[in-house]
């Protein structure tokens, strides 16, 4: 087999997962933690067995769907943080956009996050843990990284950047989670509130010199 032969079918593969991931979003869009292999196959137009051919099981398959997912979400929230604005306003925006993401679609968000509340059936024995913690750890590098650039924290600031990075992460996950959950105010209002705990010293640190700010 040529090079030309091999892009093509590698080419052809690419696509052919995309299209399977898409039907397994529109699935979870509808039925969120009870999207199962049987009704993403079924959207597909294909047997179970050739889904599981793809992505191997459905710990494979949640997986691809949660790079597609984090990947777009850690799009929107860099552009949030190197926004035209002063450092309060980015925050308020990034945690903003974290918020939107899980409230636009939050069937993707609790097939994510929350996958066994599908329970039982063929799927049942899912690891929700060994799943979805690496998002949150992905995110949280992601954002320690961004911190790390951006803001001069002195001796150790890599060490505080990470710290800071997992713990605003886990923070939005977990106050996210609760608002998304009982809606107990607006989504404005939450920023705000989230805003003002972490206006301490992220607040007084100076910006790197010749760096982007943030």
């Amino acid at each position: 087999m040529d090079t030309t032969q091999r892009t093509d079918q590698q080419r052809s593969a690419d696509r052919r997962r995309r299209e399977l991931l898409e039907a397994a979003d529109r699935v979870v869009l509808r039925d969120g933690p009870q999207a199962s292999m049987n009704a993403i196959a079924a959207e597909a137009g294909i047997t179970k067995p050739i889904l599981y051919r793809h992505f191997g099981d459905k710990g494979g398959l949640y997986a691809a769907l949660a790079k597609r997912h984090t990947d777009a979400l850690l799009d929107s929230l860099r552009a949030a943080l190197d926004a035209p604005a002063d450092r309060r306003e980015r925050v308020e925006s990034t945690l903003d956009t974290y918020l939107a993401a899980i409230e636009a679609r939050p069937q993707v968000y609790r097939f994510l996050m929350h996958p066994a509340e599908g329970g039982g059936g063929a799927d049942q024995g899912f690891d929700v843990g060994k799943h979805s913690a690496p998002l949150l750890r992905r995110m949280g590098e992601e954002l320690a990284q961004v911190i790390e650039e951006r803001v001069d924290l002195g001796p150790g600031g890599q060490q505080l950047a990470r710290a800071w990075g997992h713990g605003i992460v886990g923070m939005m996950h977990a106050a996210g989670d609760w608002w998304l959950g009982e809606r107990p105010c607006s989504r404005a209002e939450l920023v705000r509130f989230l805003a003002d705990l972490l206006w301490g010293r992220l607040a007084a640190a100076g910006d790197r010199v010749g760096g982007p700010g943030f």
